[in-house]
């Protein structure tokens, strides 16, 4: 029987890896090509949206998107989202639309062939270079001048305890919402970690539905840096109470089986 489930781990990992990377290598000419020119940005932008969408559909598990909000395209907005595995870029480009950015790891963009792409339509940041992290504050801010709604993981990195406890908040993306007078628009990805777990380098696949709540945006307008712990608390307190209340419903359905 371990034998078993162990051959159905891989054939599902084999099967998931190869749908993920397809569309990618059968993209990536125009990508390498449109990448030149800023202007051609939102066009490649689309077709990573295009690959992660693709990708998502052929991992053969039911997908939910929830809106709590109701977006504005003619609105900026910073996005929260909790950060639990390799999959969040993908379910957010997939979920959230128009040109958006990423801060992400300088890791990233040394991901063979995408890190180009990453390093020139994205933000990277060395969370431990205190230059890096200034130089993608920067970047932060002419983005949302340029008009393009950002979306930044507070918590910088994957905790150990990926979708079930947070890690502490870093004040960023906060700061540059109050900054700027923008919304804050938590992101909740509650089963992100159970599909592709963070371990370590291994590759581990496993089968589980996926689900992204988009979560009414929270106005700035008004606010001062004083109000800059209060707004954050109130950040971290929807993301985990929505994280406690999906593992709840994990436990109680496997419980009830």
């Amino acid at each position: 029987m371990k034998a078993l489930k162990y051959l159905s781990h891989r054939i599902y990992t084999t099967w998931c890896v190869t749908w993920f990377v397809m569309p990618f290598v059968v993209t990536y000419p125009f990508q390498a090509v449109l990448i030149r020119k800023q202007r051609w940005y939102p066009r490649v932008h689309s077709i990573n949206r295009f690959w992660s969408s693709s990708a998502l559909r052929m991992f053969l598990t039911p997908l939910r998107v929830e809106w709590r909000m109701r977006f504005n395209p003619g609105k900026q907005y910073i996005f929260t989202p909790n950060h639990s595995s390799y999959l969040d870029i993908p379910l957010l480009l997939h979920a959230i639309p128009g040109f958006i950015n990423f801060v992400g790891k300088s890791s990233l963009t040394k991901v063979p062939l995408w890190g180009k792409v990453y390093e020139k339509l994205y933000i990277a940041v060395d969370r431990k270079s205190a230059i890096s992290s200034a130089k993608s504050y920067i970047q932060s801010v002419r983005t949302l001048e340029q008009g393009r709604n950002l979306v930044i993981f507070p918590e910088g990195t994957i905790p150990p305890t990926a979708g079930e406890e947070l890690l502490a908040f870093k004040d960023g993306p906060f700061r540059l919402a109050i900054e700027k007078q923008l919304p804050v628009v938590p992101v909740t990805m509650p089963y992100n970690h159970k599909f592709l777990p963070d371990l370590d380098g291994k590759l581990k696949v496993r089968w589980h539905p996926l689900k992204i709540i988009i979560h009414e945006p929270i106005e700035t307008k008004g606010m001062t840096l004083q109000d800059l712990p209060a707004l954050k608390q109130e950040v971290f307190h929807i993301i985990q109470e929505e994280l406690k209340k999906h593992n709840t419903i994990d436990v109680n359905r496997y419980t009830n089986h």
